[in-house]
This record gives structure tokens, sequence and C-alpha cells, in this order.
């Protein structure tokens, strides 16, 4: 891309296709005891999918309803395999997580 006066001009040969996936899993989390039990949780879910599959990752519901996450999980890539890749990946580990059981989940690519 270069930048010609004012406006950005992309030739359209340097056009690449992006794919965009969002994974939603709700996570029960039985032997949370209050929000501070759920959080520690949750965060460290978090931590472990952004360093190890370079996601985005949130809590989108559930904010105050301590034994139940649902975390949302973005992904960009050029390729649609990667992304699908990568959220299997996710789920499987999920479900093998020791503490948050894996209740449910939707793929959107």
């Amino acid at each position: 891309m270069r930048w010609i006066g004012a406006s950005l001009f992309t030739p359209f040969s340097f056009l690449r296709e992006m794919i965009v996936g969002s994974l939603r899993v709700r996570l029960l989390i039985r032997e949370s005891r209050s929000l501070k039990d759920k959080r520690q949780v949750v965060r460290s879910i978090q931590d472990r999918l952004r360093n190890r599959f370079n996601v985005s990752v949130a809590e989108v519901e559930a904010h105050d309803q301590r034994q139940l996450a649902v975390l949302g999980v973005a992904m960009v890539a050029n390729e649609v395999s990667a992304v699908r890749a990568a959220f299997n990946e996710i789920v499987e580990g999920l479900r093998s997580h020791p503490v948050a059981e894996l209740l449910d989940h939707q793929v959107e690519i």
C-alpha cells in the first residue's frame, strides 16, 4: 500500500482475503464460591488462550453469576483452516480443563 495525498490507494493485486472467526463458550465453574474465585479461573483461561493461540478473549455474559462464565474468542487469519484448527484445539483443551466444565460452544467463521 502507498499513500497518495490524504487518501490511501490500494491496488487490487495486493488485496488478500481476511478470515474472522468467533467462538463463544459457556463454562460452569462448580467450585466457585464467589465472583473473586470465578474471576481467578476466568483470568487464567484468558491468559492461556491469548498466549498459546494469539486470540482475543473477553468475558461477554454472566458477569454477576459466580458459577457461569461466557467467553468470546476472536481470531483473524488468512485461511479458514487455521481458524478452525485453533478453535477445535481450544474447545478440546476446555473440555479437559480441571476446574471449568465446558457446557457448550458456538463457532462462526
